[in-house]
């Protein structure tokens, strides 16, 4: 290699460490759900008299769905009830009187990035039921994407990546001359079956959401209030998405476009490609307009090096078999596709700084894993880009007859469709990002405390914490949580710890903590239904660190 190819190599390897060095960085964690920061009356109070209404507190606006709010004494008869939603409150009146005992309310909402949100709260008037018996709703519906919608969205946006991105390469680096024509044919027709492909997936993923979001079954899509609880949004984008596209590839022409038809063709992509970023964590992360402006970027650098990709490797071949205009087009693609490869390094790092929120959050939970996933992939993809640009494009541009430069675009262009099949892997593992959230969950388990008892330990950085459920069952029961430094003696964090419950489907929210001594909290619950619990433990053990870890009970 010459010194300037090792110099332009050695300037794309710079990109590796720097993602590097912003992933590692210190960052805000950003909240992908809304998170549930109050409720009147507490978790587990017990009360005088009976409340007449239920308020629960977010930390960001969420939107009701149909039969999500639901009352049930301790027998598991419902109590009737009412439930409005006002930005980030939820309120819900008790209509019936009630007597003494237990009560849970059952919630399912949907969050600002558009994902559903679970849980319960307890409370007790007079005194506590011995036992509490909830039966399962449709807020118990697990708040895990299905596989099918992952798919879906993975379909919808290799359309949209590939449609858009074939749209640009014909108006953007094809010659503008007849003999063209043909090549410019077979990139109007890509351009139309992708977006044909692009508008089935993000059509078909709106019933989709619905019934993910409200937890329901397929037999819901017939009632006219699964329709109406979904956000505009999810209506609006994907409307937009389709709409753009199909500006872009009805204006692509068959010739030579002039600018007025090459600036609609390229609206059109715009529209299409600008729509996704108004949806989904983006709407959760913050700064939101930050955030969205980059995700935008990511997409149109996306579509321009997918989308050429598939039409380099689709008109390749037929541009060099007759001049030099092959090693022309793909020298001026080339070029901005090393400006794209750029941009979706330094995206993709913003956005997962802001998403994930730190490093220990790519390693410790199944986002985090699957944005490493990504990122490896990515990798592979540079590397046969690379080999590209600094090995085959030279020996198609040093190629003299018709036959040398057919067999050198031959190789080029199988790398190349390589290379595209490497980027639809990743964006298999897109489809499956945009319906996940980071969220720690990390156990460290130990023998049981003893009979009717459990308990759980779990590092904290230098601290380690026993966690205690008392007793194991339906009911109520006590959490304690014992902290102490490497020697065993008791320890403080910076500040006191914070403590959670949740199963599949219900959230307790946050547990009310008094300290009992150096070192030990406690605090009481009401645990309604058996199953697996998990219990997330966060301490704030310096100014800066703040460890989250979660430990498993089985409550029987």
């Amino acid at each position: 290699m010459t010194y300037a190819v090792l110099r332009r190599c050695a300037g794309w390897l710079l990109l590796l460490p720097l993602t590097a060095v912003l992933l590692l960085g210190a960052a805000a964690p950003a909240s992908a759900h809304a998170t549930l920061i109050g409720t009147d009356p507490a978790e587990g109070a017990v009360l005088d008299a009976a409340p007449e209404r239920v308020t629960f507190t977010f930390n960001e606006s969420v939107i009701g769905v149909p039969a999500g709010i639901r009352v049930f004494d301790a027998t598991g008869e419902e109590v009737a009830s009412s439930a409005t939603v006002k930005d980030a409150r939820l309120l819900v009146d008790l209509d019936e009187e009630v007597g003494e005992g237990t009560f849970v309310v059952v919630w399912r909402l949907v969050s600002a990035d558009g994902h559903p949100i679970g849980g319960s709260l307890s409370f007790s008037v007079g005194e506590p039921s011995d036992v509490v018996d909830v039966p399962s709703t449709s807020a118990d519906a697990t708040t895990t994407a299905p596989l099918h919608l992952s798919v879906v969205r993975w379909i919808g946006y290799v359309g949209l990546l590939v449609a858009a991105g074939v749209a640009a390469f014909a108006v953007l680096f094809l010659p503008g001359g007849r003999e063209s024509d043909a090549s410019r044919r077979r990139l109007q027709t890509a351009g139309r079956l992708a977006a044909s492909v692009a508008a089935v997936g993000w059509l078909a993923a709106v019933p989709l959401v619905a019934l993910y979001q409200l937890g329901l079954p397929a037999s819901a899509l017939g009632d006219g209030s699964t329709w109406s609880a979904l956000a505009p949004a999810e209506y609006v984008v994907p409307a937009a998405v389709v709409a753009g596209l199909l500006v872009a590839v009805l204006a692509l022409p068959a010739t030579a476009p002039d600018r007025a038809r090459a600036g609609l063709v390229l609206a059109g992509c715009a529209v299409g490609l600008a729509a996704p970023a108004f949806t989904g964590h983006t709407r959760a992360t913050s700064p939101e307009v930050l955030v969205v402006a980059v995700d935008v970027l990511h997409l149109v650098a996306g579509a321009v090096w997918l989308g050429g990709l598939v039409a380099v490797g689709l008109v390749l071949a037929d541009l060099a078999s007759r001049d030099d205009s092959g090693a022309l087009v793909l020298s001026r693609f080339s070029t901005w596709a090393s400006a794209v490869l750029a941009a979706l390094v330094v995206t993709g790092t913003f956005s997962a700084w802001r998403i994930a929120g730190s490093w220990g959050a790519l390693l410790d939970t199944g986002y985090g894993g699957l944005l490493l996933v990504k990122v490896l992939i990515v990798l592979v993809a540079i590397a046969i880009a690379v080999w590209n640009r600094f090995s085959l494009l030279p020996r198609l541009r040093g190629a003299t007859r018709r036959r040398d430069r057919r067999d050198a675009a031959g190789v080029l262009v199988r790398t190349t469709l390589a290379e595209a099949g490497v980027l639809v892997a990743v964006l298999l593992v897109t489809g499956f990002l945009v319906d996940r959230s980071p969220e720690v969950a990390v156990a460290v388990e130990s023998p049981g405390a003893g009979a009717g008892s459990a308990e759980q330990s779990v590092e904290l950085d230098d601290l380690s914490a026993l966690v205690t459920l008392e007793p194991a069952a339906v009911g109520p029961a006590t959490v304690t949580i014992a902290l102490a430094d490497e020697a065993g003696r008791p320890a403080e964090g910076f500040e006191a710890p914070r403590l959670s419950l949740s199963t599949k489907g219900v959230d307790l929210g946050a547990v009310s903590l008094t300290n009992l001594g150096p070192g030990t909290y406690s605090g009481d619950v009401v645990i309604p239904t058996v199953g697996e619990w998990e219990v997330q433990v966060s301490l704030r053990t310096t100014e800066f660190d703040n460890p989250v870890r979660t430990v498993t009970f089985d409550v029987g």
